[in-house]
């Protein structure tokens, strides 16, 4: 991994290590959530500046950990759909495999009427299980109007319809109220239209932090022009390899980021 990127890794090199069990105790009560879009050279030229205020996260020996990541939907890309319009309340089904570890999750993300984005997640044998099995379906059933197998009555059958993988960088403030993902690298892979994509320069930065505190990244963003931009992997993806479905309001976006892809 080291080896693929190794500008960042003398970067985060110069960093100290946090654990995942140390992260574990990290608990922000009151967080607000804010995504920042940039490229690989602006990203390198913030974490130069982020030195002796951040931890990087370290884990099986890494601090560039690769994520796989696939999503669910119903045929009419609903989930795709609600998103675009900014519709409220709002579900995504994923499942994620953490590459370095091998641990797989099966995901369900809700976003209320008042904007907060809460998810829950039981562990899995692989990604794999979940699309060929229906592993987690009554998960899946206690949570959402959804199936994995059969239609049912009452029911939406979803079937997985995109693959992404990207790697991550995770860094916690010194004083452990604020979390900084990192996520690059991104590959994209259509199960639908059978449509490949890759975006090797850009970067999607989303700030965790408690809301009461000040935070050492933003002076930093703003003094490299990193501005807020949201960017939804699922969303991005389909829109860049699914031609048949409607962008809509994601036309607008997809020229906006289009200095980033």
């Amino acid at each position: 991994m080291p080896q693929e990127y190794p500008a960042l890794q003398a970067l985060l090199d110069k960093l100290p290590p946090i654990t995942l069990e140390e992260m574990s105790g990290i608990k922000l009560m009151n967080r607000t959530d804010t995504k920042f879009v940039t490229t690989m050279p602006v990203l390198e030229q913030l974490l130069a500046l982020c030195q002796g205020c951040y931890y990087v996260q370290r884990n099986c020996e890494h601090e560039i950990a690769p994520y796989r990541t696939i999503y669910w939907d119903d045929d009419a890309h609903s989930m795709f759909q609600h998103h675009q319009c900014g519709h409220k309340p709002r579900t995504k089904v994923r499942a994620r495999t953490y590459v370095d570890s091998q641990l797989s999750f099966l995901e369900i993300k809700k976003k209320d009427n008042h904007g907060k984005t809460r998810k829950k997640r039981i562990q899995v044998p692989s990604l794999e299980d979940v699309m060929e099995h229906g592993t987690g379906e009554e998960f899946l059933k206690e949570r959402t109007p959804f199936c994995f197998l059969q239609p049912e009555e009452g029911r939406t059958l979803i079937k997985a319809r995109i693959q992404n993988q990207f790697h991550r960088i995770t860094l916690v403030n010194k004083g452990h109220t604020e979390r900084l993902t990192i996520d690059f690298g991104l590959r994209f892979k259509n199960f639908d239209s059978g449509i490949e994509h890759e975006l090797p320069r850009t970067v999607i930065i989303e700030l965790k932090r408690d809301g009461r505190q000040p935070s050492p990244i933003l002076p930093l963003l703003r003094q490299l022009r990193i501005k807020p931009a949201g960017f939804s992997k699922y969303c991005i993806g389909t829109a860049l390899t699914n031609p048949e479905v409607r962008l809509n309001n994601f036309k607008l976006r997809l020229i906006k980021l289009r200095r980033y892809l």
